[in-house]
């Protein structure tokens, strides 16, 4: 199993996302968040195949693909975020933190 948090910037919203691997790479999730967005993306996407997650070759990522009709805002971290948890539950990533610095 894999946790990760991510707490998504200036909007002030959290989501925690539980990714457990199943049979033949399908991944279970359970994503709580304080934004409601991400709470409505959540209930589309409660399992995915991880290896359709992880690559742009068979198009676009479910996940993507869904957070893009159900989440208003491109640069939310949370979709990508997802997708990484898939990846480390999965065993197809190892689990490292993803930082994005921003400065002006």
């Amino acid at each position: 199993m894999a946790t990760s948090y991510i707490f998504a910037g200036v909007c002030g919203f959290s989501t925690q996302i539980e990714a457990e691997k199943g049979d033949n790479y399908i991944v279970h999730l359970k994503i709580t968040s304080d934004c409601k967005d991400i709470q409505r993306l959540s209930e589309k996407i409660t399992e995915v195949n991880a290896l359709e997650e992880m690559s742009f070759r068979g198009g676009v990522p479910s996940v993507l693909e869904k957070g893009q009709k159900y989440c208003p805002h491109a640069s939310c971290p949370v979709p990508v975020g997802i997708i990484k948890t898939v990846e480390v539950a999965a065993g197809l990533a190892l689990p490292a933190d993803v930082n994005i610095e921003i400065t002006k």
